[in-house]
């Protein structure tokens, strides 16, 4: 891990992420039905409990509204979700005061246009491998993964490690 890794991870206390795009691969099916459904990776969803349990703070922040977020939050234990917000810093800034954060201690994980404004804000951008090239000139840390495979893991894993927690989680072998 970078020095400078650790130096910008250590006030990290809350990580918000967009979903679309981030949590899964960005596509939404809609059958005929009309009925919605996306992709969530496990491994991401793990991290997310891993971080939770280090006694950090995640929230959602979407664009959209959708069941499925609501539902993805709920098994995760994340309470911290807003929905259907086009205007996402506005809703950012909420939910960090009401929280009890400020911008320095919170980083953002986006992956297009929408998301810049709260990126610009926050003490720690992020971005997916696949996100939008704006977004990622705007991202001070790009991860190798894909929305919707591993980012946002990827992301956890980063700052715990940064934060010297990471091991904290890892079981180590009985010999």
């Amino acid at each position: 891990m970078a020095p400078r890794d650790t130096e910008i991870a250590k006030p990290i206390r809350l990580i918000l992420s967009d979903v679309d795009g981030v949590l899964t691969d960005g596509q939404i099916t809609i059958d005929n039905a009309g009925v919605e459904s996306k992709s969530f990776y496990v491994r991401d969803g793990h991290a997310i409990k891993i971080w939770c349990k280090a006694g950090f703070q995640f929230g959602l922040l979407t664009a959209r509204n959708s069941q499925i977020v609501k539902l993805r939050a709920a098994e995760l234990g994340i309470t911290m979700v807003r929905q259907g917000f086009a205007e996402k810093l506005p809703a950012a800034r909420e939910m960090i005061q009401q929280a009890g954060f400020e911008m320095n201690e919170v980083c953002y994980i986006g992956d297009d246009l929408p998301d810049l404004a709260v990126m610009y804000e926050v003490g720690l951008s992020a971005t997916v491998a696949d996100g939008a090239t704006e977004v990622k000139q705007a991202a001070r840390w790009t991860m190798n993964a894909p929305g919707g495979r591993g980012a946002v893991r990827e992301l956890i894993e980063r700052l715990l490690k940064a934060k010297g927690r990471w091991e904290d989680f890892v079981p180590n072998r009985m010999t």
